[in-house]
Formats: structure tokens, C-alpha cells, sequence
């Protein structure tokens, strides 16, 4: 059975805009609503077939009940700003009822651009499906539900493309009220919460951007990294093991395809303020300005464990060395740059520690020392803000399955795993966060693209004495690394 999916749309952006956005064809699951996530396994700038070799290859998951359907794609066209081609096959499927045998779906796939002017691109879509096996008697069942799929897959295409609203800073009451009650909150903390978001588009291009990223080797960092290399960033990273480092840097490569020459690399344990100042010294000497600083990096300990410079390790990565980052990098940014700091839905539960921020007294609980040190992180950040120079954010990633995860708590990764993000959806606020180009000050917490209140539990705001304790206790113990 053949069935050709036909539908062109309009949307108010440069046709270079809209071309560059679609041609990785790995931005799927962003503006196709049936697909669950997409691999482009061709390493290397996006290319199209020819004599001495084949086209990007790409492997896809598409949502279905109780399965999982894989389709290979490969890439057969790329006319800049003019076409793309590609063509599918169905994978054996996998999951409860019988396997299809590989071939039984194929599709032919073709976009094309025209631009109407210089900021109205009009973009048709075709999509000619063979579903092999199928009589073409059935046709008429089958073409309702297929033709409700290419609208949507119009639509998914132009909302990813059309200019966006400014985002809403200020946290909802209804966000508010479900934060508050914790209960009915939790489950969007897993992969739900991703998939239940109305836009899930990155498409704002950031080419000539310089972005300072820690903590890109693994999970949320490496998965930042890919996509803010995709959109044409440049990246600076700072990352504390050299072998890692070069293999993190030729995966961002190999998965978006940029040149070599805009992703950059520092070698500096977060754990040493002595090693994060020389870092920052060192970018400082090699970039005159920064656009984005995302503090990224972040580690939970479950025993005490002091640095040789006599700080609790946990404090160290996740509050002083980003304090510092900001600190040092300050001079090459301005009231244009934004920083983002990751923290944690775990800080949710507690307030800022006014007291042994060291944990030298009292009984060491690693998932409450790191909670503490996200907790005044964000603090922190809402103090920067209170300067008005480069404006601070703060996201949490959700409950996300990354290696630092399962190492750190192993029985909550094992037993929520079914409902565990990725690590690029636990990744995609931070990504929007620096990309976004209409992004207005705010204080809150983010998470999801939306604006959350940070402080759930009676008693965990900070007081005006608390926030100035943790200011004295910052000034005083990085001073000597400034």
C-alpha cells in the first residue's frame, strides 16, 4: 500500500534559517511529534549521496504503544536553501507482538524551501509511505489517520521555525500551587514532563556565540555541548581529564558536524580553585568575550572528602569553582552574556546552610551537601542578578539517567529507570536557556522552559542575613584566588 503525504506551510524566517534547521535531519523528534528521539550515525558535517559514498545516515524512534519502531534514514539530497531528499526503511520491531520483518515500512521523504522574501520562507513537504504487505484496498481505512500525520508534521515544522513569544519569567500560579503540593509535580520530573512540553524546537542559530561549558565529557554536558555546536556555537570547555576531553571534543564533531576550530578545550579539576583560576586565566588570555557561561559540573560524594586546598569536595566542584568561573570571566562579559548554572530539584528540599558549610561538625549526608551547595549556587546567583550586569539563571535538569547519576545514587537510577529522561532531554533547558534570544531577567528556577518558584518547603527562602552570611563566606574564602 502507497500513500503520499503533501503539505506547505509558511513561516517568517530566512530561508539560510530554516534550511540550516532541517538539513540535520537528527532535529526530528523537536517538530515531529510521533517520533521519540533520533541518532545521526554518520559522523561529520551533514552530506548527501554520491559515486564515492553514501549520504548522513540517521536512525529514528518513533512512539507506539508497548513498542519501539526503528526506521533507518539516509540522506539522498542537499541543495543548500533549495532541497532535501531522504529515504527509510522500517527496523524489526521490538517490545509485547510480533516483529515486523525489516523493510515493511519505507518512505521517501522530500522538503523543499522558496524564499519569498527575505524573511518569509515558504517550505513544502512531501512523504510518499509504502507500508509493504498492506493491500491497497485498505488504503481508505488507513489515509484519515497518515493525512492527520503529515498535518501535523506541517505544523510541527512551522511552529519550530515561527518567531516565539517572549517566555513568561514569572512562575505561574498553577506551576506554583503543583510545586507546592510536591506530589502531583514528581512525575513531570521524569521523561513525561519532556514529552508533554508544547515546543520542544531549538532552532535560534548561535553562530559567533562563545559559550564556556563545564563538565562536557559525559551526560548533560556532552549532550549541551552537541546541540550548542549544531546550532553554530563556539564552545569553551572546561573539563578535568585530557584523554576524555579530546574524545568529548571529536563526539561533538562527529555528531554536529561543526569545524574544528570552534571547539576549544581546558583541562582544570573543579575541585582545585587553584586549577579553576588558572582555567579562567587562561580563556581570559585566548577569548576577549564571552556570551554564555553555563556551570554545569557537578558531583555527589557519599563520604566526606576534603580537597588538598582543605575544602569539602562536594561544596568545591558545585558552589566555590562555579563562583569563581564567574567571577574570574566577569571582565569579558557584559549585560548582553547570561550565565547559567545547573542545579537541582533536590535543593527543593532544603534552605541555605548557615552554618559548617564544610560539614567539618556535623554528620555528613552527601545528597543533602550537594543539595546545600546547588541551594546557595542559586542563592548566588539571584545576588548577581541583584547587580544588574550579566543577568544569572538557574534550570534543573529533571530526573535524568547519566553516568553521574547511576554512580552516585545507583538504587534511585535502577529503580526509576523506565521513567528516567535522556540526557538530551535533561539537557534541553540549558540549551534553550542560552539560545534563546528573547530572554527576559528572572530569579527563578527553570525547568522545562518554564519559570518555577525555587522555594517549595516553608523555610527554605533565604533571608537578607542568610544571603549576606553566604556572600562573607564566599568573598572570604575565594579572595585569595581572585
Amino acid at each position: 500500500m502507497k500513500h503520499t503525504l503533501f503539505e506547505r506551510i509558511r513561516v517568517n524566517r530566512p530561508v539560510v534559517d530554516c534550511f540550516n534547521y532541517l538539513r540535520d535531519f537528527s532535529t526530528i523528534p523537536q517538530w515531529d511529534p510521533g517520533v521519540f528521539s533520533a541518532e545521526k550515525l554518520t559522523p561529520g558535517p551533514v552530506r548527501a549521496r554520491a559515486a564515492e559514498h553514501s549520504g548522513t545516515e540517521y536512525q529514528l524512534v518513533f512512539h507506539i504503544p508497548k513498542r519501539k519502531l526503528q526506521m533507518r534514514y539516509e540522506q539522498l539530497e542537499a541543495e543548500p536553501n533549495k532541497r532535501l531528499v531522504l529515504s527509510g526503511y522500517s527496523l524489526p520491531l521490538c517490545g509485547n507482538g510480533e516483529s515486523s520483518k525489516p523493510g515493511a515500512l519505507s518512505a521517501y521523504d522530500e522538503i523543499c524551501f522558496d524564499a519569498l522574501s527575505p524573511e518569509l520562507t515558504e517550505i513544502s513537504y512531501r512523504a510518499e509511505l509504502t507500508l509493504h504487505g498492506i493491500p491497497d484496498t485498505l488504503l481508505p481505512a488507513f489515509k484519515p489517520a497518515l493525512n492527520r500525520l503529515g498535518k501535523k508534521v506541517a505544523k510541527g515544522i512551522s511552529d519550530a521555525l515561527s518567531p516565539k513569544a517572549h517566555p513568561d519569567a514569572t512562575p505561574s500560579l498553577f506551576a506554583t500551587l503543583k510545586d507546592r503540593l510536591i506530589v502531583p509535580a514528581l512525575p513531570n520530573f521524569g521523561r513525561r514532563g519532556y514529552q508533554q512540553m508544547p515546543d520542544k524546537s531549538l532552532s535560534q542559530r548561535m553562530d559567533g556565540k562563545r559559550v564556556v561549558l563545564t563538565g562536557p565529557t559525559a551526560g548533560l554536558g556532552l549532550s549541551a555541548a552537541c546541540e550548542l555546536a549544531r546550532l553554530g556555537a563556539t564552545l569553551i570547555l572546561i573539563g578535568r581529564n585530557r584523554e576524555r576531553m579530546a574524545q568529548c571534543r571529536q563526539h561533538i564533531l562527529d555528531t554536529s558536524g561543526t569545524d574544528a576550530n570552534t571547539v576549544f578545550c581546558y583541562e582544570a579539576d573543579l575541585s582545585s580553585l587553584a586549577e579553576s583560576r588558572r582555567a579562567a586565566d587562561a580563556i581570559l588570555a585566548e577569548h576577549s568575550h564571552i556570551d554564555v557561561l553555563i556551570n554545569n559540573a557537578g558531583a555527589l560524594f557519599s563520604e566526606r572528602e576534603e580537597t588538598p586546598e582543605g575544602h569539602e569536595r562536594a561544596l568545591a566542584v558545585n558552589l566555590l569553582s562555579p563562583t569563581l568561573l564567574c567571577r574570574k570571566l566577569a571582565s569579558a562579559m557584559n549585560e548582553h552574556s547570561r550565565v547559567i548554572n545547573v542545579v537541582s530539584g533536590g535543593m527543593y528540599l532544603v534552605g541555605l546552610r548557615e552554618h559548617d558549610m564544610e560539614y567539618r561538625q556535623s554528620p555528613y549526608d552527601g545528597s543533602r551537601a550537594y543539595a546545600h551547595a546547588k541551594r546557595a549556587l542559586f542563592t548566588y546567583g539571584q545576588e548577581l542578578n541583584a547587580d544588574g550586569v550579566t543577568p544569572v539563571y538557574a534550570m534543573h535538569p529533571g530526573w535524568a539517567a547519566t553516568p553521574g547519576v547511576a554512580k552516585s545514587l545507583p538504587t534511585f537510577n535502577r529503580r526509576l529507570a523506565a521513567m528516567l529522561r535522556d540526557s538530551r532531554m535533561g539537557a534541553d533547558t540549558i540549551v534553550w536557556l542560552a539560545s534563546c534570544a528573547s530572554l527576559p531577567p528572572s530569579n527563578a528556577l527553570w525547568f522545562d522552559r518554564r519559570a518555577h518558584t525555587a522555594n517549595v518547603l516553608p523555610g527554605t527562602a533565604a533571608s537578607a542575613r542568610q544571603r549576606q552570611r553566604l556572600l562573607n563566606y564566599l568573598d572570604n574564602t575565594l579572595q585569595a584566588y581572585l
